[in-house]
């Protein structure tokens, strides 16, 4: 079936756009934004994703207020019958826009019944750099081929959360965003049932996925590893930007060690170090503490409430409420992703960042048995 973006000259398969060449379910493309007021006070995650084996497209807006409470948005539609324009995207009162490829983009919430508003305006201080693919087989089946790319910059508008407007400074924001493609694995859909009958997934006896994105005035690190329960390196990458109009080459990093402190309550980290190791023959240390957290498994990214990222609710469909964060019992169904938003120092300079991470099953490095 013919779509508006057949009309763009960039077809790379001799079919249309609205599919795919294969039917995994678990098929997806997402773009997701994420930042913080670097007091803490409030941070916002934000997203859309289209899963064109399953007819479903989905967005949702979490906007979290003082570590204390995450005000939700989740809706869903499905994609045929309802036609996207060239450079944005439509989720009932949700809408993404490309401004300008690879520079900037706005995500805004129209009005709507759920009390929740914003406007998202972002433009790219460091270049858009893509992630090292992530290519994995279990059993002869492909369990993950996935690529992404990652851009940290300025973002300037407003947030609107039950009547109260709560307007962004762009010079105490740090902001970053990623856009994401092909058969997941994990939460955001890669995780969604494929239906019954099927061999129950390979599980090891424990995993470590950590990323970290450093932003400074002169440059951002950005570096991603899976280790095994052993410590073990199965997929890493790593390198330094200079800011987007510098046109200065990424230093690659090779490699890199932690030593992370750890919350009482769950397996995500309060503070610590990392080192870097990189192509410059420097070592980097980046001595971190935590400012706040989001909680993506409240967006979708688990099955929450009902709903889950990529799961069926018919043409159109939207839901919202307001998550306790204090509720340790409650959020323990979402834990297996945090994002924990932190104050970085290097080197006697401050900057801001995000470590991501996924941690269960047995470590030896933390002396967790499992």
């Amino acid at each position: 079936m013919l779509t508006p973006h057949d009309e763009l000259l960039i077809h790379q398969l001799p079919t249309t756009f609205d599919h795919t060449l294969q039917s995994d379910l678990r098929w997806t493309e997402r773009i997701v934004l994420y930042g913080f007021d670097k007091s803490g006070s409030v941070n916002v995650m934000t997203g859309l994703a289209r899963y064109p084996n399953r007819n479903v497209v989905d967005a949702y807006v979490m906007i979290t207020i003082d570590d204390k409470v995450a005000h939700v948005v989740r809706m869903s539609r499905e994609i045929i019958g309802q036609a996207d324009g060239l450079d944005s995207w439509q989720v009932g009162p949700y809408r993404y826009e490309v401004v300008e490829p690879l520079r900037k983009v706005r995500a805004t919430l129209d009005d709507n019944e759920h009390g929740i508003r914003m406007q998202l305006d972002f433009e790219g201080q460091f270049p858009a750099y893509e992630q090292e693919p992530a290519f994995f087989r279990s059993r002869g089946r492909v369990r993950e081929d996935a690529r992404r790319y990652y851009q940290n910059g300025r973002i300037s508008g407003w947030l609107e959360v039950e009547g109260q407007r709560i307007d962004i400074d762009p010079d105490n924001w740090w902001f970053g965003r990623d856009h994401s493609w092909g058969t997941r694995h994990g939460g955001g859909g890669g995780s969604l049932s494929e239906g019954e009958g099927l061999q129950p997934a390979e599980m090891p006896d424990g995993v470590l996925y950590y990323m970290g994105i450093f932003q400074f005035d002169d440059e951002l690190v950005h570096f991603a590893q899976r280790e095994t329960a052993d410590g073990e390196r199965w997929h890493f990458e790593g390198a330094i930007f200079e800011p987007i109009d510098s046109a200065a080459p990424p230093i690659p990093i090779l490699d890199v060690k932690h030593d992370l402190d750890f919350r009482d309550d769950f397996r995500i980290i309060k503070g610590g170090k990392f080192v870097t190791q990189s192509a410059d023959g420097r070592d980097r240390e980046f001595t971190l503490s935590r400012v706040t957290n989001y909680w993506p498994g409240l967006a979708g990214y688990d099955v929450y409430r009902g709903y889950g990222s990529g799961l069926w609710r018919g043409p159109y469909w939207s839901d919202s409420f307001a998550a306790d964060l204090t509720d340790t019992a409650d959020l323990q169904k979402v834990q297996a992703l945090s994002g924990t938003l932190c104050r970085v120092e290097h080197e006697g300079k401050v900057g801001y960042g995000l470590v991501e991470m996924v941690f269960y099953g047995r470590n030896a490095r933390y002396g967790f048995a499992g």
